[in-house]
């Protein structure tokens, strides 16, 4: 299941998310701060995900990954993505502001951000790819899987597009088929997700499920091999040793900031050493 939401829309197409005034007001808050931090790295982009859809039952944080831009898009370090548009069926490439990017979750109250800054020789060639129009465009796909397989070019989700836009950026590369057969060569191997058999059965009714494209034996062992953003962020960092990784997050006690080190605390706990950025 969770491979299933990978990059989906934040509580499917009919269930649009309703946020207070309050919550509104500390989303903004938090969009601030981000920004902020990514104006201070000095960088010239940077791989972001949020915990878009909630995956923690399956142990996991993040749903949705981009590439943040710090210019040329309408603002400074707005997003650019792959998203699933509901009305028409298919995935567009998105612009979007950090507040809106912050806004796209299933839990208002409590929510995770995570920032890889590439080092500058890789973070040109990451801005270049993500704003050149040919070669964004080049590697989208409008037939939308949430469940994308990560090595068919069938279908896409929003991370593995950003797995393929790190490729292009990397090689010159300029197909999807090409990006694959170099990601899979450098070592990209996204950790299989187990799916139950009542999830593949949804997948027959639900517009932005598939599995055909998945190998019949992975189907037959349960596993779904899906691209999210804690693999693509591994085979970033392992490419890119001297990245800089930060974390941040939103919830009863604030805003908490960490870089390095471990993953932040469940229910955005503060913990000796973060950053704690106080919202009331």
């Amino acid at each position: 299941a969770a491979a299933a939401q990978a990059g989906s829309p934040p509580q499917g197409c009919d269930r649009p998310a309703t946020v207070t005034a309050a919550q509104q007001d500390r989303l903004l808050r938090f969009a601030a701060v981000i920004r902020e931090a990514l104006t201070a790295s000095g960088a010239q982009a940077a791989l972001i995900a949020r915990s878009g859809t909630d995956l923690s039952r399956f142990g996991l944080r993040y749903s949705h990954g981009a590439v943040a831009l710090a210019d040329g898009l309408d603002t400074p370090w707005a997003v650019r993505q792959l998203y699933y548009a509901c009305a028409e069926g298919q995935a567009r490439l998105f612009d979007q502001g950090l507040a809106g990017f912050v806004t796209g979750s299933d839990n208002a109250e409590t929510g995770y951000v995570s920032l890889l800054l590439p080092p500058a020789e890789a973070a040109g060639p990451l801005a270049a790819a993500a704003l050149d129009k040919d070669v964004a465009l080049g590697l989208l796909n409008a037939r939308y899987s949430a469940n994308a397989y990560a090595f068919s070019t069938r279908y896409q989700n929003c991370n593995q597009w950003v797995a393929e836009l790190i490729a292009a950026a990397t090689t010159g590369l300029a197909t999807r088929a090409d990006t694959q057969a170099w990601l899979r060569r450098e070592g990209y191997a996204p950790v299989p997700v187990q799916a139950s058999p009542w999830l593949m059965l949804a997948g027959r009714f639900v517009p932005w499920l598939h599995f055909d494209d998945h190998p019949a034996e992975q189907l037959d062992a349960g596993a779904v091999q899906t691209s999210l953003p804690a693999s693509v962020e591994a085979f970033a960092l392992r490419r890119w040793p001297t990245a800089r990784r930060i974390e941040l997050c939103h919830g009863p006690h604030g805003i908490v900031q960490r870089e390095g080190g471990e993953p932040l605390a469940a229910g955005c706990q503060p913990q000796p050493g973060d950053r704690l950025t106080p919202l009331d």
